[in-house]
């Protein structure tokens, strides 16, 4: 018997992508770098911010002293633009309504940067109560180690094996079955039903009241 939700943030529970976009452009912008279309930073997306810096940057450009400026440009930009056009996908406001209801405990886990992560779910959530939010502090602990993972059920209270770990990576589905949690994908994100399932995905949602059949 589930008790228990821990919702990836971008790409499941928030379409961020816009911002997340215009900010990295801002910041390439800035050192005359080429700029990337929304499809291709669509692609970037899931291992984190730093990592997001590394793929967008040119290739001449990719060492630890460009990374480490572009990054912290990045994160400044982004901070401050960081809930302009992100939006709750379709259907997230009844799947949170619903999971309220069955006093199904709720978390948030991401790879963004913690204290992004907490603006974006404080601004875009104001009505639902989220047990834990969590964001990536250490870089060795990001998605897919499953150790953040792991703390959230023990702040939640909840055994691993009776929370479920929703998301639209791979990353997320491997940090799932990395921390004996149950992985369910969707297909509103960022990434495809193929990469889901041939990641473990148990489940796949075509839209998020069909969580409901899951439980």
């Amino acid at each position: 018997m589930f008790k228990g939700v821990i919702f990836d943030l971008d790409g499941t529970l928030v379409d961020s992508l816009e911002d997340i976009t215009n900010a990295m452009n801002r910041v390439l912008k800035q050192h005359d770098f080429p700029t990337h279309s929304v499809a291709a930073c669509q692609s970037f997306i899931g291992h984190g911010v730093r990592e997001l810096v590394v793929k967008a940057l040119p290739k001449d450009y990719q060492n630890e002293e460009w990374i480490n400026r572009c990054f912290e440009e990045m994160i400044e930009v982004y901070r401050d633009n960081c809930t302009i056009k992100t939006k709750m996908y379709p259907g997230i406001s009844d799947l949170l309504d619903e999971l309220t209801a069955r006093d199904l405990k709720m978390a948030v886990f991401s790879n963004k940067a913690d204290e992004l992560t907490k603006k974006v779910v404080k601004a875009i959530f104001p009505k639902w109560n989220f047990e834990v939010v969590a964001g990536l502090k250490v870089e060795a602990h990001k998605k897919p180690n499953p150790m953040v993972a792991i703390e959230i059920s023990q702040k939640m209270e909840i055994p691993v094996e009776d929370l479920i770990f929703v998301g639209d990576t791979s990353v997320d589905m491997e940090t799932a079955k990395n921390a004996g949690m149950h992985p369910v994908g969707v297909v509103w994100g960022f990434r495809t039903k193929e990469e889901l399932i041939a990641s473990g995905a148990k489940f796949i949602l075509e839209k998020p009241l069909d969580l409901i059949k899951v439980l």
